[in-house]
């Protein structure tokens, strides 16, 4: 098996720290020669979310089992849940990230307007992509690939609770995940070939470099398996949708939240459904502070790493509700109330 110590892994984070290097990824000829600008826009049919599945969830792994790639294992001082990063004092710098979650129990949706934006704008982010989720939208997968703007890191095969899964689930729910963007990354080669463009494929990592807890949650052991995998785990200090009032006031709550190595947690998938609301006041609020947006291995180039060992949303043990109520570990949607009917999400 390779050992990656290269792409966007911890090998090149130092070469980008110490200037030898240019941090990013992805190619625009690649992108712009694969997808016409209305593929890239996508439609309104892109937005939608199923309900609950009626019929059984879908469990099916991907093709392949298990990575071709093997990362080398997380640096000990890298190991904790990393909820912002220190950088230089004054360095008006963030790091915007965005979840793509699917459920074993239904299918997500991918909201163009969002990436759209972020394209138009310039801004640079991070997507943490289900397994499950890029089987189901391997398109809007490859085009996030592909992109120069965006990196893509590891959700889980099915949105997993990983303070209930025990290490072979781990596994899995990692490993699976990891095939699945190893997968498109074949087909988007092979895309490449075919139009001539096979050279650019070399600036589209090999694998993903990054993990997001589902949940934010983690049981003691979860960080060391992750770290054995080569997987970093990213969480957030600021909720770009958390509060109550409107996309506007949720927006400008969040912009005056973040501070210098700020992680932001949004969602590109539909759930919730506000989100590309939001997006374009806090960007816009943020670029009119002076500050600029960098992915997370960019961000975790320019200084050290605050981390702690239980994530959670806000307020430590804010999110262990999550431990009852959903059931398959985490991977299912609840029963619906009677009251709700097909209605629940």
């Amino acid at each position: 098996m390779q050992v990656l110590r290269h792409a966007a892994g911890f090998i090149l984070l130092f070469m980008a720290s110490a200037g030898l290097v240019q941090a990013g990824q992805g190619s625009r000829v690649l992108l712009d020669g694969l997808w016409t600008r209305a593929q890239l826009a996508g439609t309104p049919a892109d937005h939608v979310v199923s309900r609950p599945y009626s019929k059984p969830a879908d469990i099916t792994p991907p093709l392949r089992l298990e990575p071709v790639a093997r990362l080398a294992e997380v640096p000990a001082g890298s190991r904790g849940v990393i909820r912002r990063v220190h950088v230089p004092a004054g360095d008006k710098v963030l790091a915007l990230t965005f979840d793509l979650c699917e459920r074993a129990s239904n299918r997500t949706g991918y909201r163009t307007e969002i990436v759209n934006f972020l394209r138009g704008q310039g801004i640079a982010a991070t997507f943490f992509a289900g397994g499950k989720w890029m089987r189901s939208h391997p398109e809007q997968t490859m085009q996030l690939m592909a992109d120069p703007l965006f990196e893509l890191g590891n959700h889980s095969w099915t949105h997993a609770n990983f303070a209930l899964t025990d290490e072979a689930e781990t596994r899995d729910q990692v490993l699976w995940t990891q095939a699945q963007y190893e997968l498109l990354r074949e087909e988007l080669a092979r895309r490449a070939d075919g139009r001539g463009l096979g050279a650019e494929m070399a600036a589209v990592p090999a694998s993903m470099t990054l993990f997001r807890l589902p949940y934010g949650r983690n049981a003691p052991e979860t960080l060391e398996r992750l770290a054995v995998m080569g997987l970093p785990v990213i969480q957030w200090d600021v909720l770009g949708e958390g509060g109550a009032g409107t996309a506007r006031d949720m927006a400008l709550r969040a912009a005056g939240e973040v501070r210098p190595g700020s992680i932001v947690l949004m969602h590109a998938n539909a759930v919730p459904r506000h989100t590309h609301e939001i997006v374009p006041v806090f960007v816009d609020e943020l670029l009119r502070r002076g500050w600029r947006f960098v992915t997370v291995s960019e961000l975790l180039a320019m200084g050290r790493a605050e981390t702690v060992q239980d994530g959670y949303f806000e307020r430590p043990g804010d999110n262990r509700q999550f431990d009852t109520g959903y059931p398959g570990k985490g991977t299912l949607h609840p029963a619906p109330r009677p009251e709700a009917g097909k209605a629940a999400q």
